[in-house]
């Protein structure tokens, strides 16, 4: 194992940073084997990623963490009943579920899971189905819905008993009463009532968009739910299933332990969205207030000092911030993330210091004091070292980049090519406030 390891972190490392993999592999070493994550893998990813979705799933195994798998079939399904003539019916988002449709159903869904399964195994993964004895369900509406449950108890001695075996767990969202009448469960409700029993460290949804997109069809990289859960409902182009996925994450988490986080990605970039702090997806967490302060109060100039020195292994010189014409301090409420603004060329805010802890950045806090920059200044720029740990990220971020010596020089929203040349003239010429 500890040779599979080694080579494991080598090509994680080549995904971010070796010191990267190893900060998260230690992470997720540490929590219970059942508390990894919960893994919801809709219908169509089933259908058309499933060699990517055994690949990433195998990789995670061999890491010694096992996720337990909950699949949908929904495009399976679709499918199935209109080879045999029977029509979809959906009503307030669920199938309608007659005796007919049922058993269409769960043919379907079996062949679902024992693809996966098989495809587990192909790759020497041990691999376990559980098709029942997962969800107790009592029927939800017999007369509207037809054999649709409502999910009254999880029984998570199954799940227990496949990983105690050293297999993967994959469970299929059917659901039986007391008596045994078998329920077609919506896989959205069985994933919530999962992992409510369950309280994982990571929920992750593999969908096919790979994240939840914003209004010019990009991927949100991280949310927040303390700071942008009412300004993204409050979005037009946030509507139909976007805004029910949004509203079930919300009301889902609200229930869980604070550091849980759910990371809606693809099964290709699943490995880079677990270990890496870009990640490759988008990341929600309930998260914590970031406040602004048009100045730097005394209260928080010897925590901004400690949590720069401390986060950047360097010692600031003792005038640091004179002769700095501070905007304002981005300040995170727990004291890991921080953002320093000061006067620029043209009234264009300039970020003097961007900070976030190694371990807040593995919790999405940096792209949410990102979010809470962007959304206050649609004009700024800043300089790094070409050797930055994230100078990728800022090159992702930037509208602009210009490389001079040791230093590159980023810009956003600046778009006059006379302005340009003037900031970054500023930029390089700035004194860092760090002891040489």
């Amino acid at each position: 194992m500890a040779e599979v390891r080694r080579t494991v972190i080598e090509l994680l490392g080549q995904l971010g940073s070796s010191r990267e993999a190893r900060q998260y592999l230690k992470q997720f070493s540490r929590i219970e084997e059942t508390r990894f994550a919960v893994v919801k893998v809709g219908g169509a990813v089933m259908q058309d990623d499933l060699d990517e979705l055994a690949a990433a799933l195998a990789f995670l195994h061999r890491l010694g963490l096992t996720p337990i798998v909950l699949h949908g079939a929904g495009p399976q399904l679709d499918e199935a009943m209109q080879a045999a003539g029977v029509p979809v019916e959906k009503r307030d988002g669920l199938r309608v579920t007659t005796e007919e449709v049922m058993a269409v159903a769960r043919p379907v869904i079996y062949r679902a899971n024992m693809a996966l399964v098989d495809a587990l195994e192909a790759r020497g993964v041990r691999a376990r189905g559980i098709l029942h004895g997962v969800f107790e369900a009592s029927l939800a509406d017999r007369e509207r819905l037809g054999l649709v449950g409502q999910v009254e108890r999880v029984e998570l001695e199954p799940v227990r008993k496949a990983i105690q075996a050293g297999a993967l767990p994959v469970v299929a969202c059917l659901g039986e009463s007391p008596s045994g009448q078998v329920m077609n469960i919506n896989a959205d409700i069985a994933a919530r009532e999962l992992v409510w029993s369950v309280k994982p460290h990571k929920v992750i949804f593999l969908t096919g968009t790979g994240g939840l997109l914003d209004g010019s069809g990009r991927v949100i990289s991280a949310i927040s739910l303390t700071t942008d859960y009412e300004h993204l409902l409050a979005q037009p182009w946030v509507h139909s299933g976007m805004r029910l996925k949004l509203e079930q994450i919300h009301d889902m988490l609200e229930k869980l332990p604070p550091d849980t986080s759910v990371s809606i990605t693809s099964a290709a970039n699943l490995t880079r969205e677990l270990f890496t702090h870009t990640g490759a997806g988008t990341l929600i967490r309930r998260g914590e207030r970031i406040d602004w302060f048009d100045a730097i109060q005394d209260s928080l100039r010897a925590p901004l000092q400690r949590l720069l020195e401390q986060s950047f292994g360097r010692q600031l010189k003792a005038d640091w911030l004179a002769g700095r014409k501070v905007l304002g301090l981005f300040w995170a409420e727990s004291g890991r993330a921080a953002a320093l603004m000061t006067e620029g060329v043209d009234g264009i805010p300039y970020l003097d210091k961007f900070v976030v802890t190694p371990e807040a950045q593995g919790e999405g806090l940096g792209a949410a004091l990102w979010q809470a920059l962007r959304q206050r200044f649609p004009r700024v720029y800043w300089r790094a070292r070409a050797g930055n740990p994230i100078a990728g990220w800022y090159f992702q971020q930037a509208h602009t980049t210009h490389r001079h010596g040791e230093w590159v020089v980023y810009t956003i929203g600046i778009e006059d090519f006379g302005l340009l040349g003037s900031v970054v003239e500023d930029a390089l010429g700035r004194n860092s406030g760090w002891v040489d």
